[in-house]
């Protein structure tokens, strides 16, 4: 993900709404911790594989989330430039309102039911 520099109010809505899931807050918060795959990570949040990946996908069209490819594996990881924006605790201006990752917290959103 590049630096996020201010987006259209469409634009906007796409991220924000990327935020909106728990499940994907989940997912964000195990990304912090290392590289998953998505049979990880579906193990981990015990959910199915095709629900994993289509909440990975949403991560990955917006920028938080991109690959890397192993093989026949491919492992999932947040983009640096979010990683590093988050763990200083800087703003991401998304122009209709600006996020601020409060660390450690993200450790705690996963609370595995």
């Amino acid at each position: 993900m590049r630096r996020l520099k201010p987006m259209t109010a469409a634009e906007c809505a796409e991220f924000l709404r990327a935020l909106s899931d728990p499940t994907r807050l989940k997912i964000i918060a195990l990304l912090f911790e290392r590289e998953w795959s998505v049979t990880e990570l579906a193990r981990r949040l015990g959910l199915s594989q095709p629900h994993t990946s289509h909440h990975l996908g949403v991560l990955r069209t917006v920028g938080i989330v991109e690959t890397r490819r192993q093989g026949k594996h491919i492992f999932y990881r947040l983009s640096p430039s979010f990683r590093e924006q988050a763990e200083r605790g800087e703003e991401i201006n998304l122009g209709c309102c600006s996020l601020r990752f409060n660390l450690p917290a993200p450790a705690q959103w996963v609370e595995l039911e």
